[in-house]
């Protein structure tokens, strides 16, 4: 927690001065009203002088109004403070998970990530407010209270010498037995997090498979665990308080006790008392008020810790210290006896993958189900990196290239295509802000998506739903495919993005695409024969390996693995 905290209050250290300082006022002022009631009392009540009564009572109400200007202002810079804190180790975290490659957001998980960015930062935001409120205050007031007491009376302060350990034993206590469960909250909140994004999610083979009942059931689990957890924790902390009150009561009624003697024995003016009785007070709610603290330091202690992983996670996939620039990307790609496994596994998924993919050209990647063809372009944008041999751009090892020139020359379509909410345009500008309504419909008119868009209230600017769930999975796919055209990068990646489409629309989509990217390097992965077979150069992938490379007819007299994918989709006639 400390390093986060030095970390992004550094830039905010005026304005911790400033809160220092009004809490400091403010502790003076607060200090001082007992000195001056007790001097009410003394040379004023039981005097019968009512010209020091009134300019004493006009010097109180001075103070009073000075510590509450001091109490508002440093409330205000302490709260303007936290949040601004917030801001920054928010935006640090998405900057950071943006950095990730897949393989660190699967350690994490989407959940986690979203719950470290939210609920973890509200966590040890509220306790910077605390913090700059309460706990500066609170030190201050409790020394100088101790201070003004022995001013007071030096005899009668002897009872704190019992007080306040025993009040720091109790505190202690129930704050290391809570710790640990703190930071079993903040999993179980994953938990729930996790869940609820599942259910989100897959609502709709929920309901397919009548499995509502035992997501249900899935969720008041997730959902029982936290609470249970929960009240353990409000459970611990519900004898804190009344322990720190009985504690208080018993040392106003010890105080009254051994003040009353005293002053019995004309040993202490009955002012002093009054004035000791106050400062012990301020004291023991100084403590109290701590303990407030003691309460959410360790959770967000917790949180903290959990936002630090994230934060310290260096990613696996990162640019060269010297990268290398192409200034006119061709987009010619060629794979070098590439291996890859993903980390942990002990069998590789792609073994000595080796092929070209020219500029002007198609190259198609099939082959069954498991077979590498989505991670092999995968490892084209540096969504993961070869574990054995090279990928190339141009003859410059893709490792070598800063990731945004390399993005900036690759354009992808995925499996699953993903809209942003917002609206068409806004949706296919993603790739290029500067594209004009004419490169938006252009684009369209490729990826056969015009007349429906034409269609829809608004046209481009018709409203998208986050995720696309507005519109049906090949309007979407379409779309997809628009925005990559946008984006007129050298290399155009399309994975499986065609399945979606009927055979027409799959066919005058290729037929457009060809005359489009006639300068560019094209791949495609499908599962669909069809898609490939005008292609100029079909890699077929067998359990991660290289089984045919060349175009339909040659794969139909050399590759059995190839010919066996063609005959169950198509008959020797279709094939031919």
């Amino acid at each position: 927690m400390r390093k986060l905290l030095t970390t992004y209050l550094a830039p905010y250290r005026a304005q911790l001065l400033v809160v220092i300082v009004l809490l400091t006022v403010q502790a003076v002022a607060n200090l001082y009203l007992p000195n001056l009631n007790a001097d009410i009392i003394n040379n004023g009540v039981v005097k019968g002088n009512i010209g020091y009564i009134a300019r004493t009572g006009v010097l109180m109400l001075g103070v009073t109004l000075l510590l509450a200007v001091a109490a508002i202002a440093a409330t205000f810079f302490a709260s303007r403070t936290a949040m601004a804190f917030g801001r920054d180790v928010r935006g640090a975290v998405f900057r950071r998970v943006l950095d990730f490659s897949a393989v660190e957001t699967n350690h994490f998980g989407a959940p986690s990530l979203i719950t470290r960015n939210t609920n973890d930062v509200q966590q040890v935001q509220m306790v910077i407010v605390m913090a700059l409120t309460v706990m500066i205050l609170a030190p201050i007031m409790a020394v100088g209270g101790v201070f003004m007491a022995l001013r007071e009376d030096v005899p009668l302060s002897s009872l704190l010498v019992v007080i306040i350990p025993v009040m720091a034993l109790v505190i202690g206590t129930l704050v290391a037995r809570a710790m640990p469960l703190f930071r079993s909250m903040q999993k179980k909140i994953d938990r729930i997090n996790q869940v609820m994004r599942e259910n989100l999610s897959g609502i709709r083979v929920i309901r397919a498979f009548v499995r509502t009942e035992h997501e249900e059931r899935r969720f008041d689990d997730a959902n029982a665990d936290l609470t249970e957890t929960s009240l353990r924790v409000n459970r611990l902390f519900a004898l804190m308080i009344p322990s720190l009150f009985a504690i208080l009561n018993l040392s106003t009624v010890a105080i009254l006790w051994f003040g009353g003697l005293r002053i019995n024995n004309g040993e202490m003016p009955i002012g002093n008392l009054l004035a000791f009785l106050q400062y012990v007070m301020q004291i023991l709610f100084s403590v109290m008020m701590a303990t407030v603290m003691f309460v959410m330091v360790p959770r967000a202690a917790a949180s903290a810790e959990r936002i630090q992983q994230v934060l310290d996670l260096e990613g696996t996939i990162c640019d060269p210290e010297t990268p290398v620039m192409i200034a006119e990307p061709e987009g010619r790609v060629e794979f070098r006896n590439v291996e890859f496994r993903y980390p942990g596994a002990q069998e590789p998924v792609l073994r000595d993958v080796s092929f070209v993919a020219e500029p002007g050209k198609t190259t198609a990647i099939v082959g069954s189900t498991g077979s590498g063809k989505s991670t092999v372009v995968n490892l084209i944008p540096r969504f993961y990196d070869a574990t054995g041999g090279s990928v190339l751009l141009d003859d410059v090892d893709v490792r070598d290239l800063r990731q945004e020139d390399l993005w900036h020359a690759v354009g992808i379509v995925p499996q699953q295509a993903f809209l942003f909410s917002g609206t068409v345009a806004s949706n296919l500008r993603y790739g290029s802000d500067d594209a004009t309504d004419e490169d938006l419909w252009h684009a369209l008119s490729i990826a056969q998506g015009q007349q429906f868009v034409s269609e829809m209230p608004g046209g481009l600017e018709a409203p998208i739903d986050q995720g696309g769930t507005n519109v049906s999975g090949g309007q979407r796919q379409r779309l997809a495919i628009a925005r990559a055209l946008v984006k007129r990068p050298r290399v155009y990646i399309f994975d499986d993005s065609f399945s979606a489409l009927d055979f027409k629309t799959d066919s005058m989509l290729r037929a457009a695409l060809r005359e489009e990217t006639t300068d560019a390097t094209v791949l495609i992965v499908a599962q669909r024969v069809g898609t490939v077979l005008n292609a100029d150069q079909i890699v077929v992938l067998d359990a991660g390996a290289v089984v045919g490379v060349g175009t339909h007819p040659e794969l139909m007299e050399t590759c059995e693995t190839y010919r066996e994918i063609v005959f169950s989709q198509l008959t020797a006639e279709e094939a031919a």
